[in-house]
């Protein structure tokens, strides 16, 4: 009660300074009037519409991703293919343009272009992060499938897979962070399919403060949205996880 009465009391104080930081003619920050007309042309511009194309964007690339992302996970303790996982992980340091242009000439549909962008991307992070999360396994755990006369096959399914389907859940929220970012970013480089990156890209070539500022906080607002389901459906699924 009082961590909600001390947060809703600093978002009082920001906008009181908002108001009073932009209330002349001239100022850097747009006046929160400025914001509320940008949601409105926003709204008027199929706002509604590039959300649900971002969105689709979002899970359909995060969908495929955490797949890939598994089996190079679930592959690293195997010795011969414990190299390829790991040289997956190394790609993250890769620069994003220039790898986007490389599947530009390979893949011409703009949706398809977006996704596997997005995808590769995604694959090295989150590979990077399950991996980390099956070597924190702790031995007592195999020590104890060992005891119960497990199969190799059997310990994967029982300790690494079922184990810790709660972590790989986390392992994705957090990752989600990422995408997140990264989506907005892809959608301003390829436009084709609109999408929250397209309209800012549009506001930002016309220097539209009100609608940049409207469309960060909508951006903003959905991912702490996506944060909070994905973190409230592990735990209502898992109650009794550790992390």
């Amino acid at each position: 009660m009082n961590r909600t009465l001390i947060l809703i009391g600093w978002l009082v104080f920001l906008i009181i300074i908002w108001f009073a930081t932009t209330a002349g003619e001239k100022h850097l920050f747009p006046s929160p009037s400025q914001v509320l007309t940008g949601f409105q042309d926003l709204y008027k511009e199929g706002l509604v519409v590039h959300i649900f194309n971002s969105l689709s964007l979002c899970f359909i690339s995060i969908f495929l991703a955490t797949i890939i992302s598994l089996l190079f996970a679930y592959a690293w303790p195997i010795p011969l293919l414990k190299p390829i996982a790991e040289f997956v992980t190394k790609f993250r340091f890769l620069p994003f343009t220039g790898l986007s242009f490389y599947i530009t000439m390979v893949v011409h549909d703009a949706r398809a272009m977006q996704v596997w962008i997005l995808v590769i991307f995604l694959t090295t992070f989150l590979t990077t992060s399950l991996i980390a999360v099956i070597k924190d396994i702790p031995q007592e755990e195999f020590d104890h499938a060992k005891m119960l006369k497990c199969t190799r096959l059997e310990v994967l399914w029982q300790v690494i897979i079922l184990g810790r389907v709660d972590y790989v859940i986390d392992v994705i929220r957090q990752n989600l962070a990422i995408t997140w970012m990264m989506l907005v970013t892809v959608e301003s480089i390829v436009v084709a399919s609109g999408g929250l990156g397209f309209l800012i890209k549009n506001s930002d070539k016309f220097m539209n403060t009100g609608r940049i500022i409207a469309l960060q906080i909508i951006i903003l607002l959905i991912g702490l949205g996506l944060d909070a389901g994905i973190n409230f459906l592990r735990k209502a699924l898992f109650r009794y996880s550790k992390i």
